[in-house]
């Protein structure tokens, strides 16, 4: 038996890779919105020829993490205020169900962790850094929703932030802030208290209060 790999099964391995590296990037705001990207760029970047590289994209853009124009043109999106406006009201839908899912499992470790990453918030917000802001940020997001042990609905809610994150990164340069998220603080103390109208109402003003502002 002849086991030696074929050259094309390295393919999907490497279009993987970019597509996860990339996606990382994205949803992180390391790209800022209407960032012109190309195919040869993309392969330069990564290490990879023209077919993983389009692959990546392909991927990416039937996540609505980046745009295709029928000439080719690549870029990351660019949010009308009314597909905003959309984004934020799916945030509130989904990300409030899964906060709640995730209550009952809210253990004290859970807490002190969720605590522990909003330092690291405050920590970036005080060195003004954007991309490690989101990322921080959405991890804190991510770490509590894992709980509710709702993966197709934490799926969805992760391709919304992927559709943002160039957004998030103009929304941190417009809100200039100084100190970390309040409702995170709001959203721990309603974990202490069980408050389940409490951290219903802090996670719904902390997903959607700062895009909206992105919307007038």
């Amino acid at each position: 038996m002849n086991l030696t790999p074929r050259p094309a099964e390295a393919t999907p391995l490497a279009h993987d890779r970019v597509y996860r590296r990339m996606r990382s990037r994205i949803m992180h705001g390391d790209l800022p919105p209407g960032q012109a990207l190309t195919l040869r760029g993309i392969g330069k970047e990564y290490g990879v020829s023209m077919t993983p590289a389009r692959e990546a994209v392909r991927r990416l853009a039937a996540e609505g993490a980046l745009t295709m124009s029928t000439s080719g043109r690549i870029s990351t999106p660019e949010l009308s205020s009314d597909r905003i406006e959309e984004l934020a009201a799916l945030r509130a839908l989904i990300e409030v169900e899964l906060a709640s899912r995730a209550l009952p499992r809210a253990h004290l470790a859970l807490i002190e962790r969720l605590q522990t990453i909003n330092n690291a918030v405050a920590e970036a917000v005080a060195q003004r850094d954007a991309v490690r802001y989101i990322r921080t940020n959405l991890e804190f997001h991510r770490t509590l929703y894992l709980r509710a042990q709702a993966p197709a609905m934490l799926a969805m809610a992760e391709t919304v932030w992927l559709q943002m994150g160039p957004t998030m990164r103009a929304l941190y340069g417009r809100l200039r802030r100084t100190e970390p998220p309040q409702f995170h603080r709001l959203i721990i103390a309603a974990l202490r208290a069980g408050d389940e109208p409490g951290l219903r109402l802090a996670v719904r003003s902390d997903v959607t209060q700062g895009l909206r502002m992105l919307a007038r």
